[in-house]
């Protein structure tokens, strides 16, 4: 187990994007998933890692913070483990696969709110699972 990326969500995307390209020299913005560009964002990597994930927010709603942390990615190891206790535990979760990225994802809520995202390099399921 070890923290994946911790995701920012902000109104002033171009800002926040530029603040934190200058700040920290180390990172650098590179391409983010096709399956996820319909949500307006960046990601921002150190090395080979996407650690930094800013996405937009609307300013209204739950999204009232000019800028908020909005999840935290923990990579672990056992896709299918992990999800069967989830289930077991009666914890509501979704699901996302970013097959470009080989990436299993697991989206659930602490009780008290905050969004946990479980990030695992398992393997994809074949094409005939899925259609299960």
């Amino acid at each position: 187990m070890h923290l994946d990326h911790i995701t920012i969500r902000t109104r002033d995307l171009p800002g926040t994007r530029a603040f934190l390209l200058t700040v920290f020299d180390e990172l650098q913005e590179r391409t983010r998933p096709e399956a996820i560009h319909r949500i307006p964002g960046h990601w921002l990597y150190a090395g080979d890692k996407p650690i930094i994930h800013l996405i937009g927010a609307r300013g209204y709603g739950t999204d009232t913070a000019a800028e908020a942390y909005d999840h935290v990615g923990i990579h672990l190891d056992d896709y299918k483990g992990f999800r069967a206790k989830l289930e077991a535990l009666g914890i509501r979760y979704s699901a996302m696969d970013l097959e470009e990225l080989d990436e299993r994802r697991l989206f659930f809520r602490t009780p008290s709110g905050p969004l946990i995202e479980a990030v695992f390099h398992d393997p994809m399921p074949q094409r005939e699972e899925t259609l299960q």
